[in-house]
């Protein structure tokens, strides 16, 4: 918000504009390039979770209800010792990650013209 021009604001205000139409019709235009970049970035990461609080406080009574996919990868992998199953349901996730961030950046690209590539 610092790199919004000050000419921007005091032209809205000299048009009459107050604080909540200054902050809608200049500052979220503004910045809104680089609002949609970090949510492409972001969404790139949607299926991966913080897994080592999870793990933490894992044990095998809480299996069925604090599983989420890179702690199921973890137990799957290095305690199952199950690698190819493991490397196979962390390939199919980091699949599904990249299509969200394709699937949002071409979104992205028809709304604001605003994209990674």
């Amino acid at each position: 918000m610092a790199g919004v021009s000050e000419d921007l604001y005091e032209a809205a205000a000299i048009d009459g504009a107050g604080r909540w139409k200054k902050l809608v019709n200049v500052t979220i235009p503004a910045i809104m390039p680089t609002i949609v970049t970090m949510l492409i970035m972001r969404l790139g990461q949607v299926l991966g979770s913080n897994y080592e609080k999870t793990i933490l406080l894992y044990n095998e009574a809480t299996y069925e209800t604090a599983d989420v996919i890179s702690s199921y990868v973890y137990r799957v992998g290095l305690l199952d010792r199950d690698w190819g199953y493991s490397a196979a349901i962390g390939l199919f996730n980091s699949l599904i990650n990249v299509i969200l961030l394709l699937i949002t950046n071409k979104i992205s690209k028809k709304l604001t013209e605003t994209s990674l590539w």
